[in-house]
């Protein structure tokens, strides 16, 4: 029985490092578009979507790892991630671990950057993707969108096609999760003995909400990255890249 399991875990995890190494070939690929004489390609990212969340590349960090390997100088605005700093904590220390350029920036920091010239293109993940290219990712992300939008800076999403839902017609209609509001009254770091320490941000008796996820609507996406290539934001392009499922979808409606 442990053996079945085994093998079942093992195929698992062969199958996610074929995937996101397929995603990293595709990005990657992408990534070196925007490499110019003299300068490194600029990328924004959000929350953490690299080799701690997917066996051995990621998701989004994936492309930028392979154009790292390649030789196409990347830097890296890392955006904190507040309220959990995933960003702050794991992507910018896995980021170092690579040895890639990175500079870890406060969330709100991102516009600024775009309207300066400072960022070639966003790379986030993508936690849910509903059959429209809807994509539902860490709180945070919308606002990354709107700015790249505004500024006409490229916004891909990057995921596998196992975070695509095709029983979702749109983002509207996923639930948004709501989390303990302490993680955003309180905030945990290392203090000057090396200890892990949490303190309080906020007055003492203020409320706090902790939305966990927000949906950026597929018109500001300018494309989806997934193992079996770049994808147009819409319904029309997710079927292109994946046909028989979305064919199966509309005949179970």
């Amino acid at each position: 029985r442990w053996a079945v399991a085994l093998d079942e875990a093992q195929r698992i995890c062969e199958e996610d490092v074929a995937s996101c190494r397929a995603i990293a070939g595709h990005g990657a690929d992408l990534l070196a578009r925007f490499q110019t004489a003299g300068r490194a390609v600029q990328v924004l990212t959000h929350c953490n979507a690299g080799w701690l969340a997917a066996v051995d590349w990621g998701t989004a960090l994936a492309p930028i790892y392979l154009a790292h390997q390649r030789g196409v100088p990347i830097h890296v605005w890392v955006d904190e991630t507040r309220p959990r700093n995933q960003g702050a904590a794991l992507t910018a220390w896995e980021l170092g671990q690579h040895g890639v350029a990175h500079t870890v920036i406060a969330d709100n920091a991102g516009g600024y950057l775009m309207r300066q010239g400072r960022v070639d293109l966003c790379l986030v993940g993508a936690d849910r993707v509903a059959s429209n290219a809807d994509v539902c990712n860490k709180i945070g992300t919308y606002l990354k969108a709107l700015a790249a939008f505004d500024n006409r800076v490229p916004f891909y999403a990057v995921m596998p096609h196992s975070t695509i839902d095709w029983t979702l017609p749109s983002g509207d209609s996923i639930t948004i999760e709501e989390r303990d509001p302490d993680e955003v009254r309180t905030i945990a770091g290392v203090d000057a003995g090396g200890r892990v320490a949490r303190v309080r941000l906020t007055p003492e008796h203020s409320p706090a909400a902790n939305f966990a996820f927000d949906v950026t609507p597929a018109r500001l996406l300018t494309g989806l990255i997934t193992e079996r290539g770049i994808a147009g934001a819409s319904r029309e392009g997710l079927a292109g890249l994946y046909a028989s499922a979305a064919t199966q979808q509309v005949a179970l409606r």
